[in-house]
C-alpha cells in the first residue's frame, strides 16, 4: 500500500533562516522580497553566494505561497566586489587552477536556469546601482533601476570570455552588433540608456526603487492566481528556448578561458572607478 502523504514544501520559516547569510528575505501577502548582501552591507561576490543564490531559486519556486518575487541588493551598488574568498571551493594542483564541477559548471549553470526554469511566479528585478551580474535582475519578467545604475560586462577586457550570462542576455535585448561592442569594450551602459534600449523597464530615483517594485508587485497581485502563474510562463518560454540552446555552451567557454588564464580573480577596482566616470 503506497502513501497517502504528499512531500512537504519547503517552509518560508526555514529557508529565510538557512539563507539569511547570503539574503534577507521578507514575505507580505504572497510577495517575497530578496536582498542579497554580505554581513549586511553590500554584495562582496564569492562562490557562497553564488551557491547560495542557485540553491534559493529552487526553494523559492518550490513554496507555492510565493506569489510574486522582487530581487534587489544592498547599498548603492547592485555587486560590488569580491572578497579575500573568491577562490574558496577551487584547488591549484600542480600550479594550475582546478574549478571542481560543483563550484564551476554546476553551479554557474543553476544560478542562471534555476531562476528561469524553477520560479514559476512572475518576477521583478530592482537593480539599485552598477555592479556585476546584473543578468539575473534582466532575466526577471520585469527590470526596474536606479538613476545610479549602470549596466556591463567586463569578463573580455579583464581576461576570460563573457560566458556566464550576462553576454547571452545582452544578446537578446541589445541585439547582436550591440551586444559584441560592449561585450569587448567592457563599456558601461547607463540607466538612460538601458531605458532606451530596452534592458530596463523603468527609472527610478535610488529611494523610490523599493516601493515602486512593491507597488509593480501589488498590481499583478490584483490578477488571479492561474492568470499570473500562467502569464509568468508565457513571457519565460522565450528565455527558457536561449538558455537550452545557448547558455551552456557559453559558459564552457568562459569556463576553458578561466581555466587557460589560471585564476578567476577580477580587477574590481578598475572596474568600480569607470562607474565614477
Amino acid at each position: 500500500m503506497g502513501s497517502t502523504k504528499f512531500v512537504s514544501r519547503p517552509r518560508f520559516e526555514d529557508y529565510k533562516e538557512k539563507f539569511k547569510e547570503y539574503i534577507v528575505m521578507e514575505r507580505k501577502n504572497g510577495i517575497i522580497l530578496l536582498r542579497m548582501h554580505t554581513n549586511g552591507g553590500h554584495v562582496k561576490w564569492n562562490l557562497m553566494i553564488h551557491n547560495a543564490l542557485c540553491q534559493a531559486w529552487h526553494e523559492i519556486g518550490n513554496d507555492p505561497e510565493n506569489e510574486v518575487m522582487i530581487l534587489t541588493s544592498t547599498g548603492s551598488v547592485w555587486i560590488a566586489e569580491s572578497d579575500e574568498t573568491v577562490n574558496e571551493g577551487m584547488e591549484v594542483k600542480e600550479g594550475k587552477l582546478d574549478l571542481p564541477y560543483e563550484r564551476g559548471y554546476y553551479d554557474s549553470t543553476k544560478l542562471v536556469e534555476n531562476l528561469v526554469f524553477d520560479v514559476d511566479i512572475p518576477t521583478i528585478g530592482a537593480v539599485n546601482g552598477p555592479g556585476f551580474h546584473t543578468e539575473i535582475a534582466l532575466l526577471c519578467d520585469i527590470t526596474i533601476c536606479t538613476e545610479k545604475a549602470q549596466f556591463q560586462d567586463a569578463h573580455f577586457s579583464i581576461g576570460f570570455p563573457p560566458g556566464d550570462g550576462q553576454g547571452l542576455v545582452f544578446q537578446e535585448l541589445l541585439g547582436l552588433k550591440r551586444a559584441a561592442y560592449y561585450l569587448y569594450t567592457g563599456k558601461n551602459i547607463d540607466a538612460k540608456t538601458a531605458f532606451e534600449w530596452g534592458l530596463v523597464n523603468e527609472v527610478v530615483s535610488e529611494g523610490k526603487l523599493l516601493n515602486r517594485a512593491w507597488e509593480i508587485a501589488e498590481m499583478i497581485m490584483k490578477q488571479s492566481r492561474v492568470n499570473r502563474r500562467m502569464t509568468s510562463q508565457i513571457l519565460r518560454r522565450p528565455w527558457k528556448r536561449l538558455l537550452i540552446n545557448d547558455f551552456q555552451v557559453h559558459l564552457s567557454h568562459e569556463l576553458y578561458g578561466i581555466e587557460k588564464r589560471g585564476s578567476v580573480s577580477h580587477d574590481f577596482e578598475a572596474i568600480r572607478k569607470s562607474w565614477e566616470k
